[in-house]
């Protein structure tokens, strides 16, 4: 170890050629000036297994900066203050804008960055003597913000770096996500708001308070005011936040004045704000709504059946598609002008999906429940004529809604069933597909499986002896 005073600001390292103790010397040679003082060196010896073993200097200060960086963690990432997987997506680099890509990142939040790594710190650490390192965000003079105009996924915030590095961070579960953007914001608020002293920077990258009480807030704001990127989820709000009891209970207490100042759907009803409902109305509300006893929606659907549809193989048994059918329930349902004969109808499996829900979805069905037991014992009875004028003596006793769109539609299905030839539907084929659906018990339990082979055979009957059941009712 030498003292030096000569005024050359260059940096000397001394390599010792001992190679069997890995000793490491370095001297360093300050300039002469008021600031003067004596240079030093020191040494780090490596041992066999790679630990190091740190001189004792005087000054603190130089100790950095003779950390050997490849082996000895820095102290700010020791200082791990939470780490753990979340969604992340980079879009601007330096200001310039990136094309959003998601990927699964272990993140580390020290008390001034964020590490990102491709797998676990543990994983990541191993990796150390490749001269992998990770992408590294500075949180000094950083800007937090939530940001859900950013992407269709929930939960997203953003930081921005002052260097103009952006990224998005998500995860789905609300408390984690939260969870994250409190200890990044504590962190980035711990950290000088403008190291460079630019003014621009400063109004630049001002890192807005936002705690949890005023996330809540944002529900005590006027409805009229509240912006959609803050109408989260109100649970996760609510059971997630810090904010204290008393945010929570003015939060509660707005709700519950809210829901208890809903208009009931009869008053919605009653100003025309909502209309009556074809789909999931009494067969005789919709009727009596007519003035007809068979739904002009059952007429349309028979009607566009027979135009189009009768050597349709699997007629009625082939399912539509959903989004389609119920696209043409809520025009249904909207009371628009129909045509089933428009191209977005073309389709013949989605009229008789339609058809099919209709009578799905009726409160009571179209065989009445108080019905169904005299159905059922008709069609137990021994001799095959007593059993057809029974059920015929039944259907006369119905509703007159229910009777006439039976009426209308089982002499709709014999047409069907004259087809069978060409769309493979056979009498059979029809009662197991309309026998549930349009008789059914009022409470099912225990006896579904019966019930099923009784509605069925019920179906069968009054299509294959229609002539009979119906013929007195024909003018």
């Amino acid at each position: 170890m030498q003292k030096s005073t000569n005024s050359d600001t260059s940096v000397e390292t001394l390599n010792s050629t001992r190679q069997g103790t890995g000793a490491v010397q370095m001297r360093i040679k300050n300039a002469n000036s008021h600031h003067d003082r004596l240079s030093q060196s020191k040494s780090m010896i490596l041992t066999d297994v790679g630990k190091v073993i740190e001189p004792i200097s005087r000054h603190r200060r130089n100790h950095s900066q003779h950390v050997l960086k490849d082996v000895i963690t820095p102290l700010e990432q020791l200082m791990v203050e939470k780490e753990g997987y979340l969604q992340k997506a980079k879009i601007a680099d330096g200001g310039k804008k990136l094309r959003k890509n998601w990927s699964t990142s272990w993140i580390v939040l020290s008390s001034r960055k964020i590490e990102f790594y491709k797998e676990s710190k543990q994983q990541a650490l191993s990796n150390v003597k490749t001269g992998h390192k990770p992408e590294s965000v500075d949180l000094c003079g950083a800007h937090i913000e939530w940001a859900k105009e950013k992407s269709s996924r929930k939960n997203v915030f953003q930081i921005t770096t002052v260097s103009g590095n952006e990224f998005l961070l998500q995860s789905d579960i609300d408390f984690i996500i939260l969870d994250w953007f409190h200890a990044i914001k504590n962190a980035i608020d711990r950290l000088p708001k403008d190291p460079s002293g630019s003014s621009r920077n400063l109004e630049l990258f001002k890192i807005q308070r936002s705690s949890s009480t005023e996330l809540l807030g944002h529900y005590d704001n006027d409805t009229k005011e509240q912006k959609p990127e803050h109408r989260k989820s109100l649970m996760f709000r609510l059971h997630h936040s810090a904010s204290d009891t008393s945010d929570k209970n003015r939060v509660k207490s707005r709700l519950k004045k809210f829901i208890t100042r809903r208009p009931s759907l009869k008053t919605l009803q009653e100003k025309g704000l909502i209309k009556d409902q074809i789909f999931g109305s009494h067969l005789h509300t919709v009727c009596e709504r007519e003035n007809s006893t068979v739904p002009r929606f059952v007429k349309q659907c028979i009607e566009a059946v027979e135009k189009r549809g009768l050597d349709v193989d699997g007629i009625y048994r082939v399912s539509g598609n959903l989004a389609t059918i119920q696209k043409l329930r809520f025009i249904v349902n909207q009371e628009e002008k129909l045509n089933l004969d428009d191209s977005q109808w073309e389709d013949i499996h989605v009229v008789t999906g339609a058809l099919k829900m209709f009578f799905r979805e009726l409160p009571e069905p179209l065989f009445p429940y108080s019905f169904f037991e005299r159905f059922v014992e008709a069609i137990k009875k021994q001799d095959y004529n007593t059993r057809i004028e029974t059920i015929k003596s039944l259907v006369q006793k119905l509703p007159p809604p229910n009777r006439d769109t039976m009426k209308i539609l089982f002499g709709h299905l014999t047409k069907i069933v004259a087809k069978a030839s060409k769309n493979l539907m056979s009498t059979q084929s029809l009662g197991i597909v309309f026998g549930p659906t349009l008789l059914r018990a009022q409470d099912e339990m225990g006896n579904m499986a019966v019930h099923m082979v009784y509605q069925n055979q019920i179906a069968e009957l009054m299509l294959s002896e229609y002539n009979k059941i119906f013929g007195s009712e024909e003018d």
